[in-house]
């Protein structure tokens, strides 16, 4: 039995790519064509489709229909994972460079003492 995928693995495979993290980017400011995502791109059409797949595919962008247009616009929810992902080592972080903090602090008032004598 093979395990459940991890949602995550999509969506962290989704943005290791440097075009799929600019064509992210395009997207917040607005929804658009497949023309319009692949204008700053030195690629084919099909190319900017296949990255527009797998950004799909790992749930950060959904595509419409509008007669022959077929508009991609960005999920928000789609970075949820990956934002409750980094918030658990954004806190790891956090309390990290409080204790160095703290550390700094007591040495420094040691060194302050120091001098006074």
């Amino acid at each position: 039995m093979q395990p459940t995928p991890d949602p995550l693995d999509a969506k962290f495979a989704a943005l290791a790519d440097p075009t799929r993290r600019a064509i992210l980017a395009r997207l917040t400011e607005g929804e658009c064509s497949v023309n319009d995502l692949a204008a700053p791109f030195d690629m084919s059409l099909p190319a900017v489709s296949k990255h527009l797949k797998v950004l799909e595919k790992a749930g950060l962008i959904s595509r419409g229909r509008e007669a022959q247009w077929r508009p991609a616009r960005l999920e928000p929810m789609g970075m949820k994972g990956i934002a409750e992902w980094l918030e658990h080592y954004r806190r790891y972080w956090d309390k990290s460079f409080n204790r160095l903090d703290d550390y700094l602090r007591k040495i420094q008032k040691g060194n302050d003492d120091g001098k006074r004598n």
